[in-house]
């Protein structure tokens, strides 16, 4: 007679004290790791006290409880429901969204490339997004919501075919789309700055204000929309993330497990492109999230990959809420501050990379 050891712990029981924990149910396990439930909660609270104290300061200030009194009863003061609840939640809203969406996006494109520089404002995507977005308030002569919006989705669309089809040889390979997408960001980059020098000072005032990337004057009704769309590409990345994390492996080990690498990398694209167009559309250009809330969050959480999207999601949601209450306190567009920001951020990485390889 030979014993048996179940390495799983006994259906419906879960062992909290281990590493990673296993739910048992029903003949399915579900392994969740620990820390990184322990540093999503904390993510969590961080952003929660962010939002309070976002929607309870400005010209007109509130305390918390007032926040929450606004927020979650209908009998509350009148006042603070509609500085709080029509004036100040959908900016909010789009922070968290926003900041979630660019997020999702870098760590896409960064498991996808294998490169932490890897994100979709260093490879070009989001200047096609901003040339398109260019196109309709210049030489079409609009500034429409909607108008602009397509635009940019659909030069976010035509610039990731662009790079894709001048990357593929016989395969994506991650360094070739790097370069490619360094090279046509950098020609959409010199489009742009032509057209704003060929047009009138007004029109090129406008433009370079909504290429900073801004927030404002954003309502509901721009946030329905947003969101719905965000949802839809929530789903579709949570579709790619187990063929990244094989493709991580290497291909030959991805395509022994089943994975069909090329048309996984495709779809990783498309996905990350529409959700910084996205992002793009909704409010214009934001940069630097994209590259640093994976990386920050991998850090936190310690694991061996950064296509870790609920991490990537909250901590991109920090960032941002966190740079708009910066930007609301010195009256500039948050786009500015994610910049300052996120280079030194990237200064920091990259010194830190270069102490490490001289040690």
């Amino acid at each position: 007679m030979t014993s048996r050891t179940t390495l799983l712990p006994a259906p419906d029981r879960v062992d909290f004290g281990r590493t990673v924990w296993t739910w048992r149910r029903a003949g399915t396990a579900l392994r969740v790791d620990r820390r990184s439930v322990l540093v999503c909660a904390a993510l969590a609270v961080v952003l929660s006290a962010l939002a309070v104290l976002t929607l309870g300061t400005g010209s007109l200030s509130f305390t918390p409880a007032q926040v929450l009194s606004a927020l979650f009863d209908p009998d509350a003061d009148s006042r603070a429901r509609l500085v709080v609840v029509n004036w100040r939640l959908p900016r909010l809203l789009f922070a968290i969204v926003c900041g979630a969406a660019l997020a999702i996006s870098g760590a896409l494109f960064q498991s996808l490339t294998k490169n932490p520089l890897g994100s979709p404002d260093v490879i070009g995507f989001a200047s096609g997004s901003y040339a398109g977005a260019s196109v309709v308030m210049l030489l079409l002569g609009t500034a429409d919501y909607l108008a602009v919006a397509s635009g940019s989705l659909i030069g976010g669309a035509l610039t990731a075919f662009l790079v894709y089809l001048l990357a593929y040889r016989n395969g994506l390979a991650p360094f070739r789309l790097i370069i490619v997408g360094i090279a046509v960001g950098a020609f959409l980059s010199s489009l742009t700055s032509m057209l704003l020098l060929s047009v009138s000072p007004q029109q090129a005032m406008l433009a370079a204000t909504w290429g900073a990337g801004s927030l404002s004057g954003l309502g509901f009704e721009q946030l329905r929309a947003t969101a719905v769309v965000f949802v839809v590409l929530l789903i579709c990345s949570a579709a790619v993330v187990r063929p990244l994390v094989h493709l991580e492996l290497g291909d030959d080990a991805a395509v022994a497990l089943g994975i069909r690498a090329q048309r996984a990398r495709l779809a990783a694209t498309l996905v990350g492109v529409a959700l910084t167009a996205l992002v793009t559309a909704a409010v214009g250009p934001i940069s630097f999230i994209a590259l640093a809330a994976p990386q920050i969050a991998q850090r936190l959480t310690r694991a061996s990959t950064t296509v870790r999207i609920v991490p990537a999601a909250l901590t991109g949601a920090v960032i941002l809420v966190g740079a708009d209450f910066v930007a609301q306190r010195v009256d500039l567009p948050v786009g500015v501050v994610t910049v300052c920001v996120g280079g030194a951020y990237l200064a920091w990485l990259l010194a830190r990379r270069y102490a490490g390889r001289r040690g």
